[in-house]
């Protein structure tokens, strides 16, 4: 969002500049001198000179390039603005569905504890049962093949309520190394800058050996 609004800024500004040149131009130049003149050694005349002089430029018709710029300018002013409410429609959209699918994982993860603990007390059930001869071993079996599901079915809810978190910061603009505080080192455009503006010459950047 921050950089298709920049986009536009500078669309306006370009447009701008394009009208600024069916503007007048007005120019003032000045100038003085200080001539001596001599003979042999001799001193001579001096002379004092001071002059200035103002232009003014006003475009009638130039064939008609500067009118097309400005089209041009405009039009792409358009396009920038409705870029903008283009990036800005995808990071709701994406901000709703990360969102979303959090909600979904959440509740996802409720359901499958609570399908965990029914498969327990079933299987637990099923054993108690088996060992009256109420039940036979096949039964036990799926028993515990559901229980193993159902927690299958949870580690899965689990996972997907991990990436789906990791998903909804990325939708608002926080999944980064400062804001998840990973031990990496972090990029300072600040500090980059403070190294290279003062320096003349040279082709090498900052870190660069």
């Amino acid at each position: 969002m921050k950089a298709a609004i920049h986009q536009v800024d500078a669309a306006e500004m370009a447009v701008k500049v394009a009208e600024a040149a069916l503007a007048p131009n007005f120019s003032i130049n000045a100038q003085v001198s200080n001539n001596y003149d001599n003979f042999n050694g001799l001193p001579g005349s001096r002379a004092f000179l001071a002059g200035t002089s103002a232009q003014l430029n006003i475009p009638l018709y130039q064939g008609g390039s500067e009118y097309a710029s400005i089209r041009q300018a405009k039009e792409q002013l358009g396009q920038a603005r409705l870029n903008m409410d283009l990036q800005r429609d995808s990071v709701r959209a994406s901000v709703v569905s990360s969102y979303g699918l959090l909600d979904t994982a959440k509740s996802s993860i409720i359901s499958s504890m609570s399908a965990v603990k029914a498969a327990e007390i079933a299987l637990a059930g099923t054993r108690a049962e088996a060992k009256v001869g109420q039940r036979t071993t096949l039964d036990v079996l799926n028993a515990q093949q559901a229980l193993l599901n159902a927690r299958v079915s949870l580690v899965t809810a689990q996972r997907d309520r991990v990436v789906a978190s990791y998903a909804a910061l990325g939708s608002i603009g926080r999944l980064s190394a400062n804001e998840i505080n990973l031990d990496v080192q972090v990029y300072d455009v600040d500090r980059h800058y403070d190294q290279v503006k003062s320096k003349w010459i040279g082709v090498d950047t900052p870190g660069e050996k």
